[in-house]
């Protein structure tokens, strides 16, 4: 017998699981349906991790409204989720008459889509905020900011967990087939289920799911990004996100801070057709550090530590021009609601567009609030921020606290342990990792990775060969070398 339920989500990025918690705060039985073993394991984790000011995008567009609507609230939003989040403002660098020009223009459409505080600013006062920066002038957009994506993303499923939503992750969706006018089959690799809604916010599958539905003929382009991650050490030299002047279509390579202290350098664009290969080339990482040092020249392969890619889909009409999101609720496909072209800012706009998803559906039929909905979701505490006295107090209440697992990030082994034992259940080493940084030091793991799978073994009773790194066939281990 096939599970039923009111409303079915199908994808865990940071929209979905958006979707997710919004959806949860009204009396539906909602499912999510993951493809891959945990959440933002696609584009929703490989990105530059900003939360954008609103200004690049056309007035009128479903872009610029969630996106200023995003950043206006996203303060609070980081304290009901207890997610890392800096409004470090960001500036837009230029030195030629032709980009003074153009950065008056970006500032005139930002003003147009609602973004505060967009303000031309000189050589002086730029070096005053990034004095590391190369460059004569520059936009400065007060409102942008940084985030911790993979956090982000976990804190909205999570806090849509603890609000009754169910998720099952390493289930594809295989086939999609209607039953009547109000209700739904969804096959997956793992079982059957039925719905009256289905949601489509698979990310980078949405084309094929939208196809599932009846909705054909989107044309989708591919982007891949490249980016290199620098070490801390470099950190206090860029306390807020540089980027050159954009063209028309492309944001050009940046530099930009992270939450932890790092600095992250890219992306490039580059147009793909598969949507599987995350590879870097040496000559992409060479292109990035010669382009960015442009603008911010402290960048040396000394200090890189890792590198990794991320993927868009952008949808584009017969001309091949980028369009807008499409958020539709199509009476010819009833009961479903389809999200397709979701790229930047997905990052910044996923609650706004979750809401406008809701509104969709509340449209259609009447909902009931839930009467036990709460917004607020508790993460795991970093011992590494703590003060000295906090740390004791932990330690004493919990000895674990005072074993250290990731030399480079400083986790114990009690985050370890509460990431073991997540409340979405999933159990991979990049689960441990995006939940705790372990892993994301200096030494990538070359430290902490054997204790980390160790411990996933003892705590969840897996076989040594069972331990995944992050998708299915990412074995850790294939047998014991010797017995």
């Amino acid at each position: 017998m096939a599970q039923s339920y009111d409303v079915l989500i199908i994808g865990a990025g940071v929209v979905g699981s958006a979707i997710a918690r919004e959806m949860s705060r009204w009396e539906l039985k909602i499912g999510v349906l993951e493809k891959n073993r945990d959440v933002c394991l696609e584009t929703s984790g490989r990105n530059s991790a900003v939360i954008h000011g609103g200004f690049a995008y056309d007035n009128g567009t479903r872009k610029a409204e969630c996106c200023v609507e995003g950043v206006s609230e996203f303060d609070r939003v980081a304290r009901e989720l207890d997610v890392p989040f800096k409004r470090t403002g960001k500036v837009l660098v230029g030195n030629t008459t032709e980009e003074y020009e153009s950065l008056q223009k970006t500032i005139a459409n930002g003003k147009r889509n609602g973004s505060v505080g967009l303000e031309m600013i000189d050589k002086e006062r730029l070096h005053q905020m990034v004095p590391a920066v190369i460059g004569e002038f520059a936009m400065l957009s007060p409102m942008s900011g940084i985030v911790d994506p993979f956090r982000y993303t976990v804190a909205l499923a999570e806090n849509a967990k603890m609000n009754g939503v169910d998720f099952y992750f390493n289930h594809e969706v295989k086939g999609i087939r209607r039953q009547g006018e109000q209700s739904y089959i969804i096959t997956t690799t793992q079982e059957d289920f039925h719905t009256r809604w289905i949601v489509n916010s698979a990310g980078l599958g949405a084309v094929k799911i939208s196809g599932m539905l009846g909705i054909p003929g989107y044309r989708i382009g591919g982007t891949k990004g490249d980016y290199i991650i620098l070490d801390k050490k470099l950190g206090s030299l860029l306390p807020m996100p540089v980027y050159p002047v954009p063209s028309n279509t492309y944001m050009g390579i940046h530099v930009t801070p992270t939450v932890d202290g790092n600095v992250i350098v890219g992306p490039n664009a580059e147009a793909v057709n598969d949507p599987t290969y995350y590879g870097v080339s040496q000559r992409n990482m060479d292109y990035l550090a010669e382009s960015a040092s442009t603008l911010w020249p402290h960048i040396h392969k000394s200090d890189y530590i890792r590198n990794y890619s991320g993927i868009q889909t952008t949808w584009l009409d017969g001309e091949g021009v980028v369009k807008d999101f499409i958020i539709e609720a199509r009476v010819e496909v009833p009961h479903t609601i389809n999200l397709v072209g979701i790229e930047s800012p997905g990052l910044t706009s996923a609650l706004p567009i979750a809401r406008r998803v809701v509104k969709l559906l509340s449209d259609r039929e009447t909902l009931r609030p839930n009467p036990n909905f709460n917004p607020n979701r508790k993460g795991i505490v970093r011992f590494a921020g703590q003060s000295d006295e906090e740390k004791a107090r932990l330690i004493a209440e919990n000895p674990d606290y005072g074993e250290i697992i990731c030399r480079c990030e400083k986790v114990t082994k009690a985050e370890i342990l509460q990431a073991v034992h997540n409340p979405l259940g999933v159990d991979t080493m990049t689960s441990i990792k995006y939940r705790t940084r372990s892993m994301m030091g200096r030494c990538q793991g070359g430290y902490c990775q054997m204790r980390i799978a160790q411990i996933i073994q003892e705590e969840l009773g897996k076989g040594v060969t069972e331990v995944l790194y992050a998708r299915n066939g990412s074995n850790m281990f294939m047998g014991k070398v010797r017995e």
